[in-house]
């Protein structure tokens, strides 16, 4: 009887309908961002109240006038934001990080982070090369590019850079750059072997 159970169970397992492995795409820097405990000397920070992202972009005289331009509502009110609350920059409030993008196919079009100054929001850091994406990572900003080839489809980019800053004398610095090649067989884009 136990021996029935055991395979019923391993059965009704793997018809859980699960994809296992992502297949959207190539995974994007965070997805062990949890994981591992924050350093030492990032200190608790207060969450702000949910900040308008929309307005806060097209209010800053730092962002990109295409950026501003094409900051629609994708569907009714929704705009193509993520926004992520996080310490950052050592500040007393929780940094605001705010990625756009476009509706269609989610593309990073811009990356901004805002640190709260005196009960206002002040730019202190944007990307605006996309396909862009930031993260907060234990204390530190990720910056996510995608590397596209010349015949790479939107859907299939060759690679990625991954910059990880940090914030010091006030300011973001480099600390580390990680360039990763995607496999062209995930895409489907490798060309079917020839027969000899």
């Amino acid at each position: 009887m136990a021996a029935i159970t055991v395979l019923g169970l391993s059965v009704s397992a793997c018809g859980t309908g699960g994809t296992g492995a992502r297949d959207e795409g190539p995974a994007l820097a965070d997805s062990v961002a949890g994981s591992s405990p924050a350093p030492a000397d990032v200190s608790p920070s207060t969450t702000p109240d949910r900040v308008n992202a929309v307005r806060l972009v097209k209010a800053d005289a730092g962002v990109s006038a295409a950026v501003k331009r094409d900051l629609k509502p994708c569907v009714g009110d929704d705009y193509p934001v993520d926004v992520s609350y996080g310490k950052l920059t050592g500040g007393s409030v929780d940094d605001v990080v705010i990625n756009v993008m476009t509706c269609g196919d989610a593309v990073g079009v811009g990356s901004y982070v805002y640190r709260e100054d005196n009960g206002a929001y002040r730019n202190v850091f944007r990307a605006e090369e996309p396909p862009v994406y930031a993260e907060i990572d234990r204390g530190d900003l990720v910056i996510t590019q995608q590397v596209y080839g010349k015949d790479d489809s939107v859907t299939y980019p060759s690679g990625e850079e991954v910059i990880t800053y940090h914030w010091k004398a006030n300011r973001f610095t480099e600390r580390t750059r990680t360039h990763n090649d995607y496999s062209k067989v995930v895409g489907g884009q490798t060309a079917a072997p020839t027969k000899q």
